[in-house]
């Protein structure tokens, strides 16, 4: 059913050799935290032996891995069969926009008033290191710690159907968060991320929410520009 060909990029950081059990359940997890965190590329082929061969494990749960993947929409089947990152319409992309704007902002609201101190210093030090990345122009690193940010004060809601929904909004747009920062680092002030935090301290959901909507609103007009020029629309 999957193309047993060769050709699959060198491995990346995110690939660890697998050695608990469940080795499909391990195989999935990290699969789908690499579509997230943009690891993996839109049309790139995930070839069954490769990919078994990366992760140390034998091809039947690096099937399963994969082809749940497929039933959840993260990964598809071209006309060979072969798994491959799915591309993003423009019409997909807005849609999660929008629902992410909505999922996110309620979040970042409830994490005002549900957060702890320590929760909120540990997301701080993620935006330090977003900027430091930005600055050394580390780009692929600040889009990572982007990814992570935004996971994080989701957490922090304690919602956690929420929270997995928006987890499955980030696997579908993943792939092309590589792009993130194609026209630039947007020229605001404050940044979004610290009106957030600063909006978590003060234990106000109607900032955060704004603050949040922000972000999501302006900060991903360079994945919008992908897009349209990727599909010719």
């Amino acid at each position: 059913m999957l193309e047993h060909g060769e050709g699959i990029p060198e491995p990346g950081d995110w690939v660890q050799p697998i050695v608990k059990e469940n080795l499909s359940e391990r195989a999935y997890a990290d699969l789908r935290a690499a579509l997230m965190r943009g690891h993996l590329r839109p049309g790139e082929r995930l070839r069954l032996r490769p990919m078994s061969k990366r992760f140390g494990i034998s091809a039947t749960p690096m099937r399963e891995a994969l082809l749940r993947l497929v039933s959840e929409k993260a990964l598809t089947l071209d006309a060979r069969n072969s798994v491959v990152v799915p591309r993003l319409t423009l019409a997909q992309l807005q849609e999660i926009r929008s629902i992410r704007m909505d999922l996110e902002a309620r979040a970042a609201a409830a994490a005002a008033l549900a957060a702890s101190e320590e929760e909120i210093d540990a997301l701080a030090a993620i935006q330090t290191e977003i900027s430091e990345c930005q600055a050394a122009g580390n780009f692929q690193r600040a889009v990572d710690l982007n990814t992570e940010f935004h996971l994080t004060f989701c957490r922090m809601a304690r919602l956690p159907v929420l929270c997995d929904i928006v987890e499955g909004l980030w696997v579908r747009c993943g792939p092309i968060l590589s792009h993130l920062y194609d026209e630039g680092l947007p020229d605001w002030e404050p940044h979004p991320h610290i009106r957030l935090i600063a909006a978590l301290r003060a234990r106000d959901p109607e900032e955060a929410r704004d603050a949040c909507r922000e972000d999501i609103e302006r900060g991903g007009r360079g994945l919008l520009v992908h897009v349209r020029e990727a599909n010719g629309e």
